[in-house]
C-alpha cells in the first residue's frame, strides 16, 4: 500500500530500493544496522534514498526510507536519522557518477576476508574473470565520517562498478537494481569462493592462465552488459521477494 505523497517514479525506486533491503536480508549479507543500499531519486536534485537507521535490512519498507541531498540534509517527509559513515560514501559516488543511480555497500564475512588480503580478488575461476574487470580498490582510511575522503573514493572507483573497500567490505553500483545487485551478488560469490579455495592451502590454488584470462573476462563481460537479461533477473528476483519477504512495497 502507497502511503507517501511522490511521484509515480520516485516511488518505483522506492520499491526497488526496498527490494534490495529485503534480498539482502534473505542472502544474510546484512550486518544489523551498519551497512547501506542507496538510490538516487529521479530529478534534477541528485537526491537519494537510504535506510533509516535503527531499523533491520528485513524490516526496510518503500515508505521507511529517508531522503537526502548530497550536504545530507533531509528533504522528504521522513525525518528519521540515518548512518552519517553511508551518507559519506554514497553521496560521493552518486555526485560523481551519472550510472550510479543504485549503490550497494556490505560487510559480510568473506567479503571482508578478502578485502583484508594483499592480493585482493585473485583470477581462480570464470565469475572472479568477469569480476576482476569491473573491479576497483579503496585503501581503509578509518571509519568514513571524513567529508575529504569522498574525493579519494571517487577518485579509486574511476569508471570501474565495483569496488573492495580494503579492511572494510564490498560495494557495486549500476544504474538499475539489477545491475547493482548482480554485480554484488558475484563479488560476493566471488569472494567467498576465493576463501573455500584458499582454506585447502594456497599451494593447492589453480589460477586461471594468462593467455585465457583476457578471452574468458570478453566473454564474461559480453553477458554483463545484456539488458534484457539483467531485467530478466530483477523480476526473478522481485518474485523471490515477494514470496519469502512480503510487504517490502508498503
Amino acid at each position: 500500500m502507497r502511503s507517501l505523497l511522490v511521484s509515480d517514479a520516485e516511488w518505483g525506486v522506492r520499491c526497488d530500493l526496498a527490494a534490495l533491503y529485503r534480498l539482502a536480508a534473505l542472502q544474510k549479507y546484512d550486518d544489523v544496522l551498519l551497512t547501506h543500499i542507496s538510490a538516487r531519486v529521479p530529478g534534477p536534485h541528485r537526491h537519494f534514498l537510504i535506510n533509516a537507521f535503527g531499523s533491520r535490512f528485513c524490516e526496510i519498507t518503500a515508505s521507511s526510507l529517508v531522503k537526502i541531498d548530497l550536504e545530507g540534509n533531509v528533504v522528504g517527509q521522513n525525518t528519521q536519522r540515518f548512518n552519517y559513515a553511508g551518507f559519506v560514501i554514497h553521496s560521493a559516488i552518486h555526485a560523481a557518477r551519472d550510472d550510479a543511480h543504485f549503490i550497494i555497500h556490505f560487510h559480510t564475512d568473506d567479503g571482508v576476508a578478502v578485502a583484508s588480503q594483499k592480493e585482493g580478488v585473485m583470477p581462480l575461476n570464470q565469475r572472479a574473470l568477469g569480476v576482476l574487470k569491473r573491479l576497483a580498490y579503496h585503501d581503509y582510511e578509518g571509519v568514513a565520517t571524513s567529508l575529504g575522503e569522498r574525493e579519494r573514493i571517487v577518485a579509486d572507483l574511476g569508471e570501474k562498478s565495483l569496488m573492495i573497500l580494503r579492511n572494510h567490505g564490498t560495494l557495486a553500483l549500476g544504474p538499475t537494481a539489477g545491475h547493482a545487485w548482480m554485480g554484488m551478488y558475484n563479488l560476493e560469490k566471488t569472494c567467498t569462493t576465493q576463501i573455500k579455495a584458499l582454506s585447502a592451502g594456497r599451494a593447492n590454488l589453480l589460477m586461471v592462465p594468462d593467455e585465457v584470462q583476457q578471452q574468458a573476462a570478453a566473454r564474461v563481460m559480453n553477458s554483463v552488459r545484456r539488458d534484457e537479461s539483467m531485467a530478466l533477473a530483477w523480476q526473478a528476483l522481485l518474485r523471490q521477494v515477494e514470496q519469502d519477504s512480503p510487504g517490502f512495497n508498503e
